[in-house]
């Protein structure tokens, strides 16, 4: 199937037609037809369309969900419940539409973000059921392989629901007039471990997609790695009945014994770090970048256009000022919390990041030696540059150079080329420290995710991305390894996570310990759509063993109930569906 994101628009490919919503795993017909009719290929190509786009007809228009359409795609929905209830980011527009209560860990059975969520996944599994319905008869290895590759995406969603929710409403049949039946905690876990055991040797080997042909395809690579991940949260996913460490090692294993993924090292001609490129709007195309990642969602500004994969992750933590946006539409409404800045910048220890952060929060300290410099005729238009906002780009980077916000300056003042964060003057000055949750400007912006092209050609369009999403990749591979041998019989894996850090030019390990790793997770994978999971599996995001800036909705963070690690079964399902049972503390 070449470049399946060129498919991915055909999406009226049942001539059953599909419903605008789904709250029990349940699409009716709005077409009097029986009798479907279908090309193979673009069926195929139908179920990885919908990781990555929300309705029938581009960005806002037969949206699959009955909601707003830009908030209700896969990665947007799934994203926002792992991410901005955590010590990572915070969203800047505090009045949407339930957004103090996912900010403050306070949602309940009736928030609608994780009803969107829930209804996303759910949807998504009638389409994969449908498909393989509408398949079971068909003959040939190719169709075995590709009945494979769609089991592997229901799984990762049942994988979604053991996490965010540690039930699902369990499904494996098109048949509108059954319910799904509750599938929870253990009996969950155990049927995903052997779903995955069984579609494995159906899949395309390790690594077979992993190319511009077919890249966007799930191979074996893929579903080892969705087997490491659940494996390592073993404990977690069955209330300790299961520790199921030693498979995510072997899991690991398999992935980096088969020796055909590679980290992205290598700095390019451009400047580029290889940590850098994995999120660039040529990732797909990126032959270094494209060998790091195991499993990606596929996005193109032309042909996908969407506002809910990595054109959010972009546009929502920009601001019209901000050098190297690489898009025309920022939104200004996601900064990084307090904790995600100084888990770089060590302003207790490093005095240039001390002096940085006192500079940034203390905003008229910052103007002050901003102003001195704009008097010294440094911008071509001193008295135009007196005002941030209107400064032309090569001005603002001129700035920012000078006082020490650029990007460039935060990597090497956290000697780590992941520290991918702006303190500069483009768009307003920031602070680091602030006892506002809302203002874009009250924190550092998170730069990660761009849509400029490691070449520097201009990307496909400019509103929305180019950037593929790694849903898997090699670093992850050896996190897991390093935590399994941990977690298993205190094993310090130094080298795995070294690895990772000598990718980043940061200092090398001595010892592994429980928060060692912790903190490596959160630089390696901040802003990837994880970290409430894996705050939860170190027994850090609910209660107070860890407090981070506003967690429970207080500016220096308070403790908040254990119940609230996993998310409550949407009240319409529950109504709707009498097999679904609310989890506790959520009645």
């Amino acid at each position: 199937m070449k470049h399946i994101f060129m498919n991915m628009a055909v999406v009226g490919l049942f001539s059953l037609g599909l419903a605008s919503c789904s709250d029990e795993l349940n699409i009716s017909s709005i077409d009097p037809q029986s009798k479907t009719t279908y090309d193979d290929m673009e069926l195929l190509a139908k179920q990885y369309a919908t990781l990555g786009l929300t309705g029938q007809a581009g960005p806002a228009g037969k949206s699959d969900i009955s909601a707003d359409e830009g908030e209700t795609g896969f990665y947007r929905t799934t994203f926002n419940l792992q991410e901005l209830c955590s010590d990572e980011c915070i969203w800047a527009w505090q009045n949407d539409n339930d957004i103090p209560a996912i900010t403050n860990i306070a949602w309940t059975a009736a928030s609608d973000r994780v009803n969107w969520a829930y209804q996303r996944l759910a949807y998504d599994i009638t389409l994969f059921n449908q498909y393989l319905s509408e398949t079971e008869t068909r003959e040939g290895d190719d169709y075995k392989k590709y009945r494979a590759e769609v089991r592997f995406l229901r799984a990762l969603h049942y994988w979604y629901f053991l996490d965010l929710f540690h039930k699902a409403p369990f499904k494996l049949v098109y048949n509108p007039e059954v319910l799904p039946e509750e599938k929870a905690g253990v009996d969950l876990y155990n049927w995903l471990d052997q779903e995955l055991t069984e579609i494995e040797p159906e899949l395309a080997e390790v690594g077979a997609f992993n190319n511009k042909a077919n890249f966007g395809r799930a191979d074996r690579g893929a579903a080892y790695a969705l087997h490491a991940r659940l494996a390592l949260n073993s404990v977690v996913y069955t209330d300790g009945q299961v520790k199921d460490y030693q498979k995510a090692i072997d899991y690991c294993d398999k992935i980096l014994d088969a020796g055909v993924y590679e980290l992205s090292k290598n700095t390019n001609a451009n400047g580029y770090s290889g940590y850098e490129q994995v999120f660039m709007g040529d990732n797909d195309n990126n032959e270094q970048a494209m060998k790091e990642i195991i499993f990606p969602i596929r996005q193109d500004g032309k042909k996908a256009e969407a506002y809910a994969g990595s054109t959010y992750l972009i546009n929502s933590m920009r601001v019209s000022g901000m050098p190297y946006a690489g898009t025309s539409d920022m939104w200004s409404c996601n900064f990084a919390r307090k904790a995600l800045a100084t888990r770089f910048l060590d302003i207790e220890n490093n005095n240039e990041a001390k002096n940085l952060a006192k500079m940034l929060s203390e905003t008229k300290e910052y103007k002050k030696v901003y102003e001195a410099y704009t008097k010294g005729k440094t911008f071509a238009d001193a008295g135009a540059a007196s005002d941030p906002t209107k400064m032309t780009e090569a001005e603002v980077i001129a700035a920012d150079e000078a006082l020490g916000g650029s990007t460039k300056n935060i990597i090497r003042i956290a000697n780590d080329d992941r520290a991918l964060l702006y303190a500069g003057v483009g768009g307003g000055f920031r602070t680091l420290t602030s006892d506002q949750i809302s203002g874009f400007t009250n924190g550092l912006s998170v730069v990660k995710w761009q849509n400029i092209r490691s070449d520097n050609s201009t990307p496909s369009d400019g509103k929305f991305s180019d950037t593929d999403i790694p849903l898997f990749r090699l670093a992850e591979i050896y996190l897991t390894r390093a935590e399994a041998k941990y977690r298993l019989n205190g094993t310090q894996d130094k080298e795995d996570i070294n690895e990772l850090r000598n990718r980043a030019h940061a200092a090398q390990v001595s010892a592994v310990n429980l928060d060692v790793l912790l903190n490596e997770w959160g630089k390696e994978f901040y802003m990837e759509g994880r970290r409430r999971s894996d705050l939860v599996r170190f027994e850090k995001f609910a209660g107070n063993k860890y407090i981070w800036d506003f967690k429970g909705g207080v500016s220096k963070g308070t403790s908040v109930d254990k119940h609230f690690n996993v998310y409550p079964i949407p009240s319409k399902d529950t109504s709707n569906n009498p097999n679904m049972h609310q989890n506790p503390k959520y009645e």
